[in-house]
């Protein structure tokens, strides 16, 4: 998949930091964040919740690279209560991201270059595999995960931070995809109601996770004006074979 974007190269002290952004906002897109109430809900329509999919995996693979998606700005959706924010996906193990910083350097972006952003969904789907497997032996032999092998959300001036790595943020790629392929099947699509599809609570690490801590789904919400959206048609049956002229 490919996906326009903009890319900021802002120096803090001695630190140059690569951001990229996607180029449009994702206007039909909106979360609020997830330590308001111990819940967060992503929403967003086919179009955000598509490129969030490729934003995700675009992150898993760039290590040094953080990806931004202003969401703060978005259309308000009844369906997302409580404080919007952004989202940033960083990696863990660079370190190379402390919140309190994020203000500074989001003031300096301001010119961004054109940037096509390119992505690999059967390298994408390998890696979900292989952490989703981890996952299932971990479970079967009821052995906890390492921090760093799961995502960690905070929450700081507005913007919600997610620190993973490659495997696990190709893991919450897949959930991405499956809220866009599915979404748009809904029955109740068309009264504007919205879909809850998958989750990224699974993926969070376990200080963050579990019956009292931090959610966050993900859903399905076609964007007004309804009169305009149209659930995608079934697949056309096979006709028969016409029968052979006498």
């Amino acid at each position: 998949m490919r996906v326009k974007a903009r890319e900021f190269r802002p120096r803090k002290g001695t630190v140059t930091h690569r951001i990229v952004q996607p180029w449009e906002p994702l206007r039909h897109t909106t979360v609020n964040s997830p330590f308001h109430d111990r819940w967060g809900y992503l929403v967003g329509d086919h179009d955000g919740l598509s490129r969030l999919a490729a934003l995700f995996s675009f992150a898993a693979f760039s290590r040094h690279t953080l990806v931004h998606v202003p969401l703060r700005t978005s259309l308000p959706r009844a369906f997302a209560p409580g404080t919007p924010v952004d989202l940033v996906l960083a990696h863990r193990a660079t370190g190379g991201l402390r919140p309190s910083a994020w203000p500074a350097l989001r003031a300096r972006l301001r010119a961004g270059r054109p940037l096509t952003v390119r992505t690999d969904e059967r390298r994408t789907a390998d890696r979900a595999a292989v952490w989703n497997a981890a996952r299932e032996r971990r479970d079967r032999q009821r052995r906890r995960w390492s921090e760093a092998e799961r995502i960690r959300p905070v929450v700081h001036a507005r913007t919600l931070f997610l620190f993973g790595g490659r495997d696990v943020f190709c893991a919450a790629a897949e959930e991405f995809s499956t809220a866009a392929g599915h979404g748009p099947h809904q029955r109740r699509a068309l009264q504007g109601h919205d879909a809850l599809l998958a989750s990224l609570t699974p993926y969070f690490d376990q200080c963050s996770a579990g019956p009292d801590g931090t959610e966050l789904d993900i859903g399905f919400q076609a964007h007004p004006p309804l009169h305009r959206f149209r659930p995608p048609a079934p697949p056309a049956s096979r006709r028969p074979p016409r029968a052979a002229s006498p």
